[in-house]
C-alpha cells in the first residue's frame, strides 16, 4: 500500500512538472518581452538556471510589480513546489517501506 501511495506521489510530480513547463517558458518570454534588466540577471538558458529558479522559488516576482508577470510566474512556483512535494513524500514512502517488515 505504501508503494502505491508512493507512486501516486510520482503522479503528482509529474503533473507538476507537466504545468511547470507550461508556465515557466511563459513567464519567461514576458520577462524577455517587458523587463530586459531581469532576464539580463538570468543569461542564455535560464530554463533551468539555478539563479532563475531560485528568483522564482522565493517570490522575487513579486517586487516587479507587475500583475501579467505575477498571474504567470505563481503557477510557475506553485507546480515547481509541486514537484519538489511529490517527490520528496514519493521518497518518504519509499524510505518507510523499505523500513518496515
Amino acid at each position: 500500500m505504501l508503494l502505491f501511495l508512493a507512486l501516486c506521489f510520482v503522479g503528482v510530480a509529474i503533473a507538476g512538472a507537466t504545468a511547470f513547463v507550461i508556465f515557466w517558458p511563459l513567464t519567461l518570454v514576458h520577462i524577455r518581452d517587458r523587463h530586459a534588466g531581469t532576464a539580463a540577471d538570468f543569461g542564455a538558458g535560464a530554463f533551468l538556471a539555478p539563479a532563475a529558479l531560485a528568483w522564482l522559488l522565493s517570490g522575487r516576482y513579486r517586487a516587479v510589480g507587475d500583475r501579467s508577470l505575477s498571474g504567470l510566474a505563481t503557477p510557475a512556483r506553485v507546480a515547481l513546489i509541486t514537484v519538489f512535494a511529490g517527490l520528496a513524500m514519493a521518497a518518504l514512502l519509499w524510505l518507510v517501506s523499505e523500513a518496515s517488515p
